[in-house]
């Protein structure tokens, strides 16, 4: 794995992603209202968030892969804190949104997608990280 991927750039993008994103995924859980105003800015706050965190993973890759570096991290991060979702509504009783689950990681991931993009623009750009 260590070969196709630069784990310390992940690492570093996931946690972007994490403190930039989650927070609103939380915030949009914990209002669960689909007539709320404040659905699409929180959703869109997170997106932002999962391409800032592509972006980090992409730029500080060191493997040639910022794309791919990009959508893991998102798609990744997503998986994870909708893993915890999952979980928590099951041990709730709640119900679970499969399609909606589904329609958010293509979100996501093209998020990640975007955040792959401007992390190759920097560096195509001759902008490098500090490491």
């Amino acid at each position: 794995m260590n070969e196709r991927w630069d784990v310390a750039a992940l690492r570093a993008g996931a946690s972007v992603a994490l403190v930039f994103a989650a927070p609103f995924l939380i915030a949009a859980r914990v209002i669960d209202d689909p007539d709320s105003a404040l659905n699409l800015p929180l959703v869109l706050a997170a997106i932002l968030g999962f391409v800032l965190g592509a972006g980090v993973a992409a730029w500080r890759q060191q493997r040639g892969t910022p794309l791919s570096h990009g959508i893991v991290t998102a798609g990744g991060t997503f998986v994870v804190v909708q893993g915890v979702f999952v979980i928590v509504n099951l041990i709730r009783g709640a119900d679970v949104h499969w399609l909606n689950i589904f329609f958010n990681l293509t979100s996501a991931v093209f998020a990640g997608m975007i955040g792959g993009m401007l992390g190759l623009n920097l560096t195509k750009r001759g902008i490098e990280p500090r490491r």
